[in-house]
C-alpha cells in the first residue's frame, strides 16, 4: 500500500511540474538542448495516446507526420489554439522540431487525430500574424508555457518579439475520415 501511494505521488509530481517547477529546470530536465529526452518523449507518447483517442480534452489532437528520413509514421501531442475561427498549431520548440522538420518535407500535409481522423494541409502563418495566435497558444497550452520567458498575461508586443523563433501553422481540412 505504501509503495502505491509513492508510485501514485511521483506520478502526480511529474505529471504537474510544469506548474510547480522553476522554467530553467523544467527545460534542463525535460528538453536538455532544446531537445525533448528520454522522460519527455514517453510522456508525449502517452498524451499523444491519449489524444488520439478522444479522451483528453479537445484542445488537444495527436498530430500524425511521415518522418522526412525514415518514412515511419510519426505521432506527436499537439495544442489547437483558436483564434478568429481559424486553427492554429505552434511549435513550443522552434524552426527545428522533428514534426515541424517533417511537415514541410510533406509540403504540409498531415493527420490531426481526435477520437476521429482528420487530413489536414498545414499552412505556415507569417511571422507578423504570429503574435495573437502565439498569445492564445500559451494559455491553452500549460506544457509549452517554460519555452516562453514571459507568461499568458503579457503584452502582445512581448509575443509580437519573439514570433520568429515560434513558428505557427494554419489549419485546413482536406478531408474527414472514419474514426480511429
Amino acid at each position: 500500500m505504501v509503495l502505491l501511494i509513492v508510485i501514485l505521488a511521483v506520478l502526480v509530481a511529474i505529471l504537474t511540474m510544469v506548474w510547480w517547477m522553476p522554467t530553467k529546470w523544467y527545460r534542463a530536465l525535460l528538453y536538455p538542448g532544446g531537445r525533448p529526452n528520454a522522460i519527455s518523449r514517453r510522456m508525449n507518447s502517452f498524451s499523444a495516446w491519449l489524444g488520439s483517442r478522444g479522451i483528453a480534452p479537445t484542445l488537444m489532437v495527436t498530430l500524425e507526420t511521415r518522418g522526412r528520413r525514415t518514412g515511419k509514421t510519426l505521432r506527436v501531442p499537439m495544442v489547437v489554439a483558436e483564434v478568429a475561427g481559424d486553427r492554429y498549431l505552434v511549435s513550443m520548440l522552434g524552426e527545428n522540431s522533428d514534426w515541424l522538420l517533417n511537415v514541410k518535407a510533406a509540403n504540409g500535409q498531415a493527420v490531426l487525430i481526435h477520437g476521429i481522423t482528420e487530413r489536414v494541409r498545414l499552412e505556415e502563418v507569417a511571422v507578423a500574424d504570429r503574435a495573437p495566435i502565439l498569445k492564445v497558444y500559451l494559455g491553452r497550452a500549460p506544457g509549452a508555457r517554460p519555452h516562453f520567458d514571459f507568461g499568458v498575461d503579457a503584452p502582445i508586443e512581448e509575443f509580437a518579439r519573439v514570433a520568429p523563433r515560434y513558428p505557427a501553422f494554419r489549419i485546413v481540412p482536406m478531408k474527414a475520415v472514419s474514426g480511429v
